[in-house]
């Protein structure tokens, strides 16, 4: 069957614990602090072939986040998207605030601005895909986490597999047509809270392009690039464009290629690449406990990396015509 992992291949020397039949895996014996070039070496390989990877307990903190994030490529930062003001909460700019918490470490009211920007994150998508260089990986860990069985669980689906999966003739026609995605943070912002970004209007901001069907080149396994930041499809109708896009949607997060991952504990550190699309599930937690998360975001360095944009830092900070500027947290 398309897209099932290959337990024939090279064996890892790491213990190795599949989450799913075609992606994901539960990765221990990592000493992070005295991490290798040739263990660094084993978990590109294993991220290439699982897409996204767990490990427990890490240790790690935002210095050892950083740094061993650094391993991967080069960061992409929060500076472009400090608008209005607003100050990190953290010591490093290549922290991105995935958490709830505001900047005195209070939970955030579930009626403040950045808790109706982050429901956006509810739905499956790729991290930076908004961009015009897309990001190959996100590194994402856990500081402080809610209590147990209150929710905020982390939901993966494979878009490889997804893609190679396809029915016949749509697959034929992804690759015919050689459709391009135009991708823009605003409008996955506005589809999780429409009424509170009601006057908000994407189309009045930059959109940045991304093949939908393309080789994800470390693992060279054909990948669906869409998820919720994707506006349109460029050269469709809007509703051809909305019907072909819910219908790959569709396709990619059915209960085959999806998986959620559960977070244990503080240090707890999660891995996946563009080939893997997530979201943030919710759960009694919000407006009442802390769920600190943090990320890191490796700018991706492929011959596609991209897209068919111009190469230049454009990179979309946030404003809600006037209402208060947010830094982004996706």
């Amino acid at each position: 069957m398309p897209g099932l992992i290959n337990q024939n291949g090279p064996q890892s020397q790491l213990n190795v614990k599949p989450m799913h039949p075609t992606f994901g895996a539960e990765v221990d014996g990592v000493d992070f602090a005295n991490l290798t070039e040739d263990g660094f070496q084993e978990i590109l390989k294993l991220m290439a072939k699982y897409g996204f990877l767990v490990f427990r307990s890490t240790g790690l903190d935002d210095t050892a986040h950083v740094n061993f994030s650094k391993r991967f490529g080069d960061l992409d930062d929060i500076r472009p998207y400090m608008t209005g003001g607003r100050k990190p909460r953290y010591d490093y700019f290549e922290l991105f605030d995935a958490g709830n918490v505001d900047f005195d470490g209070k939970v955030l009211a579930v009626d403040s601005p950045r808790h109706h920007y982050g429901r956006g994150n509810g739905f499956f998508h790729i991290d930076s895909s908004f961009n015009p260089r897309r990001a190959s990986y996100s590194l994402l860990r856990a500081a402080i986490l809610p209590p147990p069985n209150t929710g905020g669980n982390t939901e993966f689906a494979d878009s490889r597999s997804a893609f190679e999966t396809l029915p016949k003739e749509l697959k034929e026609r992804l690759i015919k047509e050689d459709y391009v995605g135009v991708q823009s943070l605003h409008h996955s912002r506005k589809r999780g809270s429409p009424e509170y970004f009601a006057d908000l209007k994407p189309e009045e901001y930059n959109m940045h392009r991304h093949r939908i069907a393309q080789v994800h080149e470390p693992s060279g396994r054909m990948n669906m690039y869409l998820g919720s930041h994707c506006h349109h499809i460029e050269g469709l109708s809007e509703l051809e464009s909305w019907q072909l896009i819910w219908t790959l949607m569709g396709w990619a997060t059915r209960p085959e290629n999806t998986v959620g991952v559960e977070w244990k504990n503080p240090g707890d550190l999660i891995i996946c690449n563009r080939a893997v699309m997530h979201r943030a599930a919710g759960g009694s937690f919000e407006g009442k406990h802390v769920r600190d998360l943090r990320r890191t975001t490796v700018h991706d360095a492929s011959s596609t990396a991209w897209g068919l944009n111009e190469k230049a830092d454009t990179r979309p900070g946030f404003n809600s015509n006037g209402k208060e500027s947010i830094s982004l947290t996706d």
